[in-house]
């Protein structure tokens, strides 16, 4: 007799696991399908370019395989490869550290350098990430002042110094915009007036007699000379006739700026720094280093070359462009005639000068335009021409930002009833800037490869380094791939890391709904 339970049906109680696709369907199989062999012409240029990597890889893998690391001269290279096809790289092992810190810089100073770098990635964490504590924020603000003493070097009290005289000047700002009553900010608004507005007549009345020096020097000799001293004295006539007019308007559009207290808060916050820097920074830190001494070795700014200088560059210039360029391009959007103006200007004029040229006016024609016997460093003046000329690009990118937000952002802000500086602070820069990002990380990395130019006007960067000490030696001459190979890799890993933020960035900005 059969057994009775043998026909009962079975019931599932749970769900059967879901299969795995088939391997044609997904994981790198369909990729592989989708991307290089999706069709008759995808498929051809796969092969092409299989071809071509293969037979590349083919002619690299030896030269970099049999390279040669340790050697004192390229012709002890040569001696060692005896016609085998390989890379030289031990002028990289013999050169590494004029190539990243310069051949001046002293050898006892590379921690400085070193340590400067890694503060360079904590103080940057808090700015370029959004979860970590608002607090490191202070440091951030700190870091330029430390590094200043590290890479410079000398006393610790003169960026301390200037430190809290930046921080003087923003707590005068506040003080004036919104802590003191309205009577109070009215007679500063009169005092600073009249100050700025007959400083401004002065100045233009030197530069008049200034443009007579120079219509006079040009002469009248040839067509060009007339026409040129004819330009000259028109200016110096304008300047003359308009300096007490031109000194009355700015005073009494301070004096008419009391009731918001903008315009008033900014002239006399940049005329206190002004006083500030120059009558009681050195007093102040000077005095400070006498009571307790905190000093490195100082190191001039013509010992600093190598990846070093490109870094300090990079990263000193597109600090101060950033805000540079956002402040143009609000300037450009202004409805006040004068500010869009300049701001106008300023832009095309830099955005229509090559690069090179302001190195070279920074180089050799800003040392005309400075008193006698005054010392104004290099690197500060490559830096302010660099700055300058980022900037002007930046602003361009941004006022493509503010020009794509819909015009009912700026109605939204009305509707709050938000001031200009709110509504820009809150509503209208945030997405503008974040529209901008590709636009400004292209300049950025642009400006950073950008500073290899200084080479050009004789500092030893990284491609000066290699153009000149290294190549110009006598055990190094006629070495040309790896340490260009080696400064491309710098660049590209520098560069490549900046690329890979914004993007990370923007997936973390998208805030659009499909």
């Amino acid at each position: 007799m059969s057994d009775s339970t043998s026909n009962v049906a079975f019931v599932r109680t749970e769900q059967i696991p879901p299969s795995a696709p088939p391997m044609a369907a997904s994981g790198p199989v369909k990729w592989v399908k989708d991307n290089l062999f999706s069709g008759v012409f995808n498929t051809i240029l796969t092969l092409v370019a299989f071809y071509v990597v293969a037979r590349f890889a083919v002619f690299v893998f030896p030269w970099f395989y049999n390279g040669v690391w340790d050697a004192a001269s390229r012709k002890e290279c040569l001696e060692i490869l005896d016609g085998v096809n390989g890379a030289c790289f031990a002028v990289l092992v013999d050169r590494w550290d004029h190539l990243v810190f310069g051949f001046k810089y002293p050898p006892e100073g590379y921690w400085r350098i070193i340590l400067s770098v890694v503060l360079l990635l904590v103080a940057a964490a808090p700015a370029l990430f959004s979860s970590l504590p608002r607090k490191l924020l202070f440091f951030t603000a700190f870091y330029p002042f430390l590094a200043f003493w590290l890479v410079w070097g000398g006393s610790l009290w003169l960026p301390l110094t200037i430190l809290g005289l930046i921080i003087a000047t923003l707590l005068i700002f506040r003080l004036i915009s919104s802590e003191i009553s309205v009577d109070v900010r009215k007679l500063v608004a009169g005092a600073i007036g009249v100050i700025c507005g007959a400083g401004l007549a002065y100045l233009l009345f030197i530069g008049a007699q200034e443009l007579v020096f120079i219509a006079n020097s040009v002469g009248t000799e040839g067509l060009v000379s007339t026409v040129a001293y004819g330009v000259f004295w028109i200016m110096a006539i304008f300047a003359y006739v308009f300096c007490i007019p031109m000194g009355i308007f700015v005073g009494y559009a301070i004096f008419n700026s009391f009731e918001d207290g903008g315009l008033v808060s900014i002239v006399a916050s940049l005329l206190f720094a002004y006083l500030a820097f120059s009558f009681l920074l050195a007093p102040i830190w000077m005095a400070l280093n006498a009571v307790a001494p905190i000093e490195l070795p100082a190191v001039a700014s013509r010992d600093m070359g190598g990846f070093m200088l490109n870094m300090l560059l990079g990263t000193i210039c597109v600090s101060l462009s950033i805000p540079l360029g956002i402040l143009l391009a609000l300037g450009r959007q202004s409805p006040m005639p004068l500010i869009k103006g300049v701001c106008v200007v300023f832009i095309e004029f830099i955005r229509g000068v090559p690069l090179i040229t302001l190195l070279f006016v920074a180089n050799v024609m800003l040392a005309y335009f400075l008193p006698p016997e005054s010392n104004f460093d290099l690197i500060l003046r490559v830096i302010i021409m660099i700055t300058l000329f980022s900037a002007a690009y930046i602003a361009e990118v941004i006022r493509g930002g503010l020009a794509a937000l819909p015009k009912g952002q700026y109605e939204a802000a009305d509707s709050l009833g938000l001031d200009y500086a709110q509504a820009t602070r809150l509503i209208i820069l945030p997405q503008a800037l974040k529209i901008s990002i590709p636009g400004i990380v292209n300049v950025a990395v642009g400006l950073f490869k950008d500073t290899t130019l200084v080479s050009i006007i004789s500092m030893f960067d990284l491609v000066g380094m290699i153009r000149g000490p290294i190549q110009n030696s006598t055990e190094w001459t006629s070495v040309y791939w790896e340490v260009y190979g080696f400064g491309a890799l710098l660049f590209f890993v520098v560069c490549y890391s900046i690329s890979q933020y914004s993007q990370w960035l923007e997936r973390q900005l998208n805030t659009s709904h499909h």
